[in-house]
């Protein structure tokens, strides 16, 4: 089952062979960043991948190289030349890791915002699953060789708590408890707006958007997308700049579901590429959404024990709390 922020298909680099797509930016999409622009027109290209590619060179406006933050203008051609899918592999890295607890049977850490859960097109080398393979040795064999381990996801960009299985019975058992919606998930964002009251509930059927593809949406037709629910609660107001820090607590379990609850109230979370407001991309120094999943509680799958760890916040959020404080 996914977790509340899963692994975005945005961070992925498409699977296909060498080839030479061109654009021409439309007129109404001027003033935005290049990244943006061109996962606006090629959803397969994410910004992270946009970015990758513009360092190769392999992108090129009117004939010549561009970074990933130059203005559009409207009206220019982009001719993007896409490599060789690479072969995807998980293997032991020597990663730090955070670790929050861990038995015979589990290990829970507070994973970095920048690093992906598990090993993709794109993301090869630095993933999560790479971290734990080398200090835990053994994971569950449950979801194969590129996500050993892994019972729950979280965005790339989105940090916190999350817990990894060592063996196929501790999978198995926080599996059941995630489906069962009997795990305790709390997360924490700063976001945009002046919410009326100090707590709201978001419900809404979530789906892959029909055209932007990369990104989610609530879904207009009953027999589209997946029942979603997450009740809020504020905990502080920043009045005098419209924003405030907000608690999150998902009862399912979708893809980006947080995010585009908040967004779709009217409340989108800071530096929020995908969902939040543009041309803005970092807000108070932050250069990802400021999401964090700060706690995780659950039965230990072969103890029984209740469980509960807490990921600190990180410093990037402590610091544009603080900012917003002052």
């Amino acid at each position: 089952m996914n977790a509340d922020t899963t692994s975005s298909p945005a961070d992925a680099a498409p699977a296909e062979s060498p080839t030479e797509i061109e654009i021409v930016i439309p007129s109404d999409q001027a003033g935005l960043r290049l990244d943006i622009a061109l996962n606006r027109n090629v959803p397969q290209i994410s910004r992270t991948y946009a970015a990758r590619l513009l360092k190769d060179g392999a992108i090129l406006v009117e004939s010549k190289p561009a970074k990933a933050s130059y203005k559009v203008r409207g009206g220019e051609r982009v001719s993007i030349e896409l490599p060789e899918p690479e072969e995807i592999e998980a293997y032991p890295e020597n990663i730090p890791l955070a670790i929050l607890y861990e038995d015979q049977d589990l290990i829970v850490v507070n994973k970095p915002a920048g690093m992906v859960t598990h090993p993709s097109s794109g993301h090869g080398r630095g993933a999560l699953v790479n971290a734990l393979l080398f200090h835990c040795k053994d994971l569950s064999s449950i979801n194969g060789k590129l996500r050993p381990g892994i019972v729950h996801r979280l965005d790339k960009d989105t940090s916190g708590a999350i817990v990894a299985a060592k063996n196929d019975i501790a999978h198995r058992g926080l599996a059941e408890q995630f489906s069962g919606r009997t795990i305790g998930k709390e997360y924490v964002a700063l976001c945009h707006g002046v919410p009326i009251k100090n707590e709201f509930a978001c419900a809404g059927r979530i789906a892959r958007h029909r055209i932007r593809r990369t990104e989610m949406t609530i879904a207009k037709e009953e027999n589209e997308g997946r029942e979603a629910y997450t009740e809020f609660t504020v905990l502080e107001r920043f009045a005098a700049v419209k924003k405030f820090f907000v608690q999150a607590r998902p009862k399912t379990g979708r893809t980006h579901q947080i995010r585009v609850h908040l967004a779709k109230s009217g409340f989108p979370i800071l530096a929020d590429a995908l969902y939040g407001r543009e041309p803005e991309l970092s807000e108070l120094g932050l250069h990802r959404h400021a999401l964090h999943a700060r706690r995780l509680s659950f039965t230990h799958p072969r103890t029984n024990e209740k469980l509960s760890f807490e990921a600190p916040l990180p410093a990037d959020m402590q610091s544009a709390l603080k900012a917003l404080r002052g």
